[in-house]
């Protein structure tokens, strides 16, 4: 007889991604170098299937780590969504964070002292003694930041700009407002919808390099639309309200402050905001305060430099685009000795830029400038879309390339200390390596291996080149006959989702073609990482080259593989963009598409934000027809094949209006379909029951629907 614990079989795949947030639980993340280079800050939780992000330290000389904050040990095992301060649930939201914990830190300039919200309390960590401490303060806390001499916090609470002097004993004889807001609906410190949503601005106050002032975005919400998302589960609930930028309507007001510790009065920064309504990005530096910004139409960009006495301005650099000007992660910057790092599209290669010269070659298309360290530049780039790679630029050297395996690679460096994260299809939640003085540590990861291997084959398809993988079912064998297919895209502008790395949606695609299907994922025309024309193929119709580009690479791909795919069951699936591509396929494709999910589908583009759909089809009012033509609701009469709508009933990005009109249009034209909605969930539903069970009741309707057993 065998005694002992029950056997506990190995989760399925669907139970596994949901339970490791998809690989990112237990992967080390958000690396910080110290000044001096030798310690490494970082997140991690302590298993694979951990939810609590703790702080950890790493000596770049030894690899040898330290734990430095644990919530668990702090009195927080866990931070429910429901005790989170409404501006760090937002923030969650549009990071797409599903961890608790610890989930986000910033440093002093030396990199010593760490500070941090949890329970929306502040929390400072020092790095060299291990001293945790919490910080009393006078309103719950978002996004705290230490100046760079480490004397004082700054942070956004109760819709001011706070900061707290910090002594030895870590008790708080101050905490003043320098800015405090004038209206309910006025915020100083938090960032705007748009901002955080569209245009990979995060921050939203940014200390002097002397750690005596503060540049600080106010955000005045008053002129937009008030919207409601109710919870029909729970009718005693009152319905939340939110403050919602739909597309031609007003947006937030956004400003920009000077703040002195002083007490001087604050000192606005001056600017031509009818003109540039948008604040792309901003920062202090050792040149001074700077911003970008950006007018309505999104075709220019305006980097100004900003004087810290009086609030004037003065104009660093334009760049014009007659379709739109592409916002880059990490752009502007300066390097030390006060060169502009920008970028520029110059025929179909998008540079980056020093002093206004391109200093990468022709067909090395920018992804992101991860940063500037003396007069040297960190930066990622893509010479083939399915790979991105790690560079760095300096006047000595030029453009190098840091990195050679193939996958997406990211990284930070700083006082000769590179930190390398590469996502490979060994290490699909991404893998981190620490290079210093020709000694390379790996960090540990607690991620968890999937339980299912990615097996794809990556293809070029048809005269537009078309990226694309197919996964087929392990063990398949060209005698088992023509397999149901199943496109499984993303296809817009956020994301490549081809790639050469190993990724969650990999193991997704995978998944479902274990379960019977040939599985194609396609990068069309839209898609990031081709050069500027293949972005701006969308611009004024993003649904017609898309849908184009998923028809010819499933008649390409069954060209190449005859035999292999009935084309008289097909299917697709999708997720935000994916779900609106899935849709479309149906209503405007029978005849080539037989089933459709789409899940978080942007049905009608007014109701969505206006920096991310002005982008691309211009202002409502004037162009109606381009969000007339790309509207599904005019489609709903013509649906005649199965269509699975889901929705997160809680999601205030794709707002669940989206699917509920094209459901009622469906109805009230007689059309058979079904709707799914999730209560509770947002854009990203990551409950572990929800999202296991979200997979099996797509791969049960795709059955049914194409006739499968």
């Amino acid at each position: 007889m065998t005694t002992g614990s029950a056997y506990e079989p190995p989760p399925t795949l669907p139970r596994q991604l949901a339970r490791t947030r998809r690989f990112t639980l237990g992967a080390p993340t958000q690396p910080t170098v110290s000044a001096d280079g030798r310690t490494v800050l970082f997140l991690r939780s302590r298993a694979g299937d951990d939810p609590v992000g703790c702080l950890w330290a790493l000596d770049a000389g030894t690899g040898a780590e330290r734990l430095l904050a644990d919530p668990a040990a702090l009195g927080f095992p866990e931070s429910p969504e429901g005790e989170l301060p409404e501006a760090e649930r937002i923030r969650r939201e549009r990071a797409r964070v599903h961890a608790s914990g610890i989930t986000a830190y910033a440093t002093d300039g030396a990199g010593r002292l760490a500070a941090f919200a949890l329970g929306g309390a502040l929390w400072l960590a020092d790095a060299d003694t291990g001293e945790v401490r919490r910080v009393p303060t006078a309103t719950e806390v978002y996004d705290p930041r230490p100046d760079p001499t480490g004397r004082w916090v700054a942070y956004a609470g109760g819709g001011a700009l706070r900061v707290v002097r910090i002594d030895g004993d870590g008790v708080a004889p101050e905490d003043r407002a320098p800015a405090e807001p004038e209206h309910d609906e006025v915020r100083y410190g938090v960032p705007d919808h748009v901002a955080a949503e569209s245009m990979h601005r995060t921050r939203a106050h940014w200390w002097s390099p002397d750690g005596t002032r503060l540049l600080v975005a106010r955000v005045d919400e008053r002129p937009l639309r008030r919207l409601h998302l109710a919870d029909p589960s729970d009718p005693a609930r009152p319905p939340r309200v939110i403050r919602y930028p739909l597309a031609g309507t007003a947006n937030a007001e956004v400003t920009l402050w000077l703040l002195a510790l002083d007490g001087t009065a604050p000192v606005e920064v001056r600017w031509d905001r009818a003109g540039f309504e948008y604040l792309t990005a901003a920062g202090w530096d050792g040149h001074g305060p700077y911003a970008a910004v950006q007018n309505r139409d999104q075709r220019t960009v305006r980097t100004l430099a900003i004087d810290p006495a009086d609030g004037g301005t003065r104009t660093l650099a334009d760049r014009h685009d007659e379709h739109w000007v592409q916002l880059v992660p990490g752009l502007p910057a300066r390097t030390a000795a006060g060169a502009l790092v920008d970028a520029a599209d110059h025929g179909d290669t998008r540079h980056l830029t020093v002093d206004g010269e391109p200093v990468t070659p022709p067909g090395l298309q920018l992804r992101e400038v991860l940063g500037t360290d003396g007069g040297s530049v960190l930066f990622t780039a893509s010479a083939e879309p399915t790979e991105t790679h790690l560079w760095s630029w300096d006047p000595d050297r030029g453009a190098v390339r840091l990195s050679s395996e193939p996958g997406v690679h990211t990284g930070v460096r700083r006082a000769g200390t590179l930190v390398h994260t590469a996502r490979t299809p060994r290490a699909p939640g991404g893998g981190l390596t620490v290079h210093r003085a020709g000694d390379v540590h790996p960090v540990v990861s607690h991620a968890q291996a999937p339980v299912t291997a990615t097996r794809p084959e990556l293809l070029r398809l048809g005269p537009r080149d078309l990226r694309a993988a197919l996964f087929l079912p392990t063990g398949h064998r060209p005698a088992d006959g023509p397999l149901p297919v199943l496109l499984d895209p993303y296809g817009g502008p956020a994301l490549t989702k081809v790639t050469a790395a190993g990724s969650w949606w990999d193991l997704v695609s995978q998944w479902f073609a274990d379960q019977g299907f040939a599985v194609l994922a396609v990068d069309g025309r839209g898609t990031p990482g081709r050069g500027p024309r293949w972005e701006k193929a969308v611009f004024a119709d993003v649904a017609t080259p898309a849908l184009e580009d998923q028809v010819d690479a499933l008649q390409e791909a069954a060209r190449l593989r005859p035999g292999l795919l009935d084309l008289d069951r097909v299917g697709i699936r999708g997720w935000s963009y994916g779900g609106f591509l899935a849709a479309l396929a149906v209503l405007r494709r029978p005849d080539v598409f037989h089933a459709a999910v789409a899940g978080a589908a942007p049905t009608d583009h007014r109701l969505y934000d206006t920096h991310w759909k002005e982008r691309f089809l211009g202002h409502p009012d004037e162009h109606p027809e381009r969000y007339d033509a790309c509207s599904l609701i005019p489609d709903a009469p013509g649906l005649r094949r199965p269509l699975l709508l889901v929705h997160g009933l809680a999601d205030d990005n794709v707002l669940p209006a989206h699917s509920l009109r094209l459901s009622a249009a469906l109805l009230a034209a007689g059309r058979p379909h079904e709707l799914l909605p999730v209560v509770g969930a947002g854009h990203s539903p990551g409950d572990e029951v929800t999202a296991e069970n979200l997979l099996l009741h797509q791969l049960d309707f795709l059955r049914r629907s194409l006739g499968l057993g």
